[in-house]
């Protein structure tokens, strides 16, 4: 029987219309404000209002919502790119480093957006990343949308790279027969020793049917996709992992954002579990517009312990503001799991907000010594200031670190304009490498350009300066100035405009397109 936390939900999307934006103020300000950082910037946007116009409505200059994942020495990040207020961006924008971070190549995945060669959809959205070692091939999950009769998903596609993440070519369609899917998420079973190795699983949720969790099984690198099964409604944002043992587990947010759950299959993705409920959810609205939620952020260690972080205020007096919290199943097929626990990042009395974790196991680590890096979000009480903080685990989350200040000085007016708020994201993330280093990949802000501008806007200035960045957490990248002077590497992977730039950068409910 399915958990009461799951069931009776009716659908809800995390799109367009659901809440209205502020009002942009125009004040005068001597020059564009660079915030302090010590991260690098790997994506930028090269389209105009002139470009990529989508109804003037389009936050140029503005990427958001990244996603990676890593094998080896090689970090796959892929995000949104020129956000649009209604919902998806211009393009999905890709960028690999074979290095553990050290360099970069960017580009614009072909074929899927007709702003990019050879696309036909209006928009896309919600990029995720696998790599499939069976096939050697890498893989990036997109949701297309259509703008006629109403902005709404339309379509799954997979973009497969066979040469490590530089290149990509056609995006093969996953699937097209949900009425209004939304939140994919993509993951292959990487373990030589499973019985399902080789298998990749693409899970989105049908706001049309409900808020149903489907799941696709590919069992050839991404080619061909099997039809969607799943027993589930009432949910959105669903990451699966998978277990040594080929059991495929999928955290979860209820479609109201209530509860966190996870259902699984340990048989390839033939059938589905129901959803067994991991903890409710309380959840502080934090200040300056900025769209947030506590949808799950979850990873795997070397042994199959999954761990879950997401947004929540149990622990703060009255519920005056978030902690990123978490918990960790306690056996192979994630039905049962540990107590949530505080992540310390600040005190409980501190006041401050924690929001938009993206967590990261080191899968090269297991049991007692598992390492976890998480990247965060956070900002004082009823503030429109915004940081970006880095924090981790030596001991499966006994013991923390002092938290890092990655990025400091961004203002939430400087982000992607949308109907829901402010946006650096949905989700963000952190992989590690094959240094045993996590390296954080996250949405950043800068003072808007054309001089007054005090907001990132979606008219005809072009003048947000909202790019994704990335750090490794202890070592300094770039110059540490301040100033926002870019180093030009060659690009390889996309157009001149889209080459890669290596800077010192500084940064309701429920369909989330």
């Amino acid at each position: 029987m399915t958990d009461r936390s799951f069931s009776m939900v009716s659908g809800r999307r995390r799109g367009a219309g659901m809440l209205a934006a502020a009002g942009i103020a125009i004040l005068g300000l001597a020059a564009p404000v660079t915030a302090v950082s010590t991260a690098v910037q790997v994506g930028v946007d090269p389209f105009s209002q002139a470009t990529c116009a989508a109804s003037g409505l389009t936050n140029h200059q503005a990427n958001v919502e990244p996603d990676s994942f890593s094998n080896g020495a090689t970090i796959v990040a892929a995000y949104q790119v020129g956000r649009i207020y209604d919902g998806g961006a211009c393009a999905i924008g890709f960028s690999t480093s074979t290095n553990n971070g050290v360099n970069w190549t960017s580009g614009l995945l072909p074929s899927l957006t007709k702003y990019v060669a050879g696309g036909a959809w209006d928009r896309a959205t919600d990029p995720a990343v696998a790599y499939d070692a069976q096939d050697n091939v890498w893989l990036i999950s997109s949701l297309v949308l259509q703008e006629a009769g109403g902005v709404k998903g339309v379509a799954i596609y997979t973009s497969r790279s066979t040469d490590g993440g530089l290149t990509w070519g056609t995006p093969i369609l996953t699937n097209n027969t949900s009425i209004s899917p939304d939140k994919n998420w993509i993951v292959c079973d990487n373990t030589a020793t499973s019985p399902f190795y080789g298998n990749c699983y693409t899970e989105w949720d049908d706001n049309g049917a409900g808020n149903r969790m489907e799941m696709s099984t590919s069992t050839d690198g991404g080619l061909t996709w099997g039809a969607a099964t799943t027993n589930n409604t009432g949910i959105i944002g669903g990451q699966p992992v998978v277990a040594p043992n080929g059991t495929v587990i999928v955290p979860t947010a209820n479609a109201n954002e209530t509860a966190i759950g996870a259902f699984n299959s340990t048989d390839g993705g033939a059938t589905w579990s129901a959803v067994t409920t991991i903890a409710t959810i309380r959840h502080h609205t934090v200040a300056g517009g900025l769209r947030e939620g506590p949808l799950p952020s979850a990873e795997i260690d070397g042994s199959g312990v999954v761990y879950v972080a997401w947004t929540d205020c149990r622990f703060i007096r009255g519920c005056k503001a978030n902690d990123i919290v978490f918990s960790k199943s306690n056996n192979a097929t994630g039905t049962a799991w540990s107590a949530v626990t505080h992540i310390p990042i600040d005190g409980i009395s501190s006041g401050i907000d924690h929001f938009i974790p993206g967590l990261a196991v080191n899968k090269a680590t297991s049991g007692g010594a598992a390492q976890i890096g998480l990247t965060y979000y956070f900002s004082p009480r009823k503030s429109t200031a915004l940081s970006v903080g880095f924090t981790s685990s030596a001991d499966a989350g006994a013991t923390w670190s002092a938290p890092q200040t990655i990025t400091s000085g961004m203002s939430s007016s400087w982000a992607a304009t949308t109907s829901q708020g402010r946006m650096v994201g949905d989700y963000i993330s952190s992989s590690y490498g094959s240094d045993n280093l996590a390296h954080g990949i996250f949405g950043a802000a800068n003072q808007p350009t054309t001089g007054a501008a005090t907001s990132c806007s979606t008219s005809a200035l072009d003048n947000c300066r909202a790019p994704i960045d990335t750090f490794t957490p202890g070592i300094a990248s770039g110059s540490l100035s301040g100033a926002n002077d870019p180093i030009l590497f060659s690009g390889t992977g996309g157009s001149a405009a889209q080459n890669l730039w290596n800077i010192v950068d500084n940064e309701g409910i429920k369909h989330r397109d």
